[in-house]
């Protein structure tokens, strides 16, 4: 396990939402687009890699009960977004490295 904190800082990923969960433990992570698989295959406290922002991914993620979001190439989450990761007290990072490098370092943090 690794502290959401801990990934922040090692990937420099910018923060937009819920501050206050930081410290949360992220077991390990998933990346994938299509959120009928994201539903299927993630796994509780994994960081999941996407490039989609809309609403649905808050409500996966809070199905799903992952640790974090984090938006690869450069994606900003819609304000829309943002409203209902607040309420579901879900991180939404960001970063301009695509998905596939953002996957291979973090893999090396576990």
């Amino acid at each position: 396990m690794v502290a959401l904190k801990h990934i922040i800082d090692e990937l420099g990923l910018k923060v937009y939402c819920c501050r206050d969960t930081l410290d949360r433990p992220i077991i390990g992570g998933y990346s994938g687009d299509l959120l009928s698989d994201v539903m299927a295959h993630s796994h509780a406290g994994e960081i999941w890699i996407t490039i989609q922002t809309h609403p649905n991914i808050i409500a996966v993620a809070s199905l799903k009960e992952l640790g974090a979001i984090l938006l690869a190439n450069g994606r900003a989450p819609l304000p829309e977004t943002l409203e209902k990761a607040e309420m579901e007290r879900i991180s939404v990072l960001g970063s301009p490295l695509p998905a596939f490098e953002l996957a291979a370092r973090l893999s090396r943090l576990f």
